[in-house]
């Protein structure tokens, strides 16, 4: 028995047909070997600019974040300013009276009225209580 598998005993007809089947299948792996490079490249393309995105989108929330603490820190010392001018705006007002001037400079420079004595009381340490 003679094996039908063996392709070198196999011709290939030469004639119209079979040479414009051969060139169709050509064309047609041409065009699925274009198309896979293309869709290959097309990806390739896509997850980049995909990947990008993503990234700047990220880098973007990091920014913002940080930009969202720094925006809280400042509100923070904005409201410490606000105390201290409240607090130094009412020293103004308390500092143009002058009965509290009066009292402030017999306070610190132990000064007196006509007729006051003034005795100083030592302070207590608190090792001694």
């Amino acid at each position: 028995m003679v094996s039908r598998n063996n392709k070198s005993n196999i011709r290939k007809l030469e004639n119209d047909y079979v040479r414009s089947t051969d060139s169709h299948i050509q064309y047609v792996n041409k065009r699925k070997k274009g198309l896979k490079r293309r869709l290959t490249a097309f990806f390739i393309f896509a997850s980049i600019v995909i990947i990008s995105l993503v990234s700047m989108i990220f880098n973007q929330n990091t920014r913002l974040v940080e930009k969202e603490a720094e925006k809280e820190k400042a509100l923070v010392e904005l409201e410490e300013a606000l105390r201290k001018q409240e607090q130094l705006n009412l020293q103004i007002k308390k500092l143009e009276d002058d009965e509290y001037i009066a009292k402030l400079a017999r306070k610190e420079y132990f000064l007196s009225e006509d007729g006051e004595i003034i005795f100083t009381i030592p302070k207590e340490n608190k090792q001694q209580k």
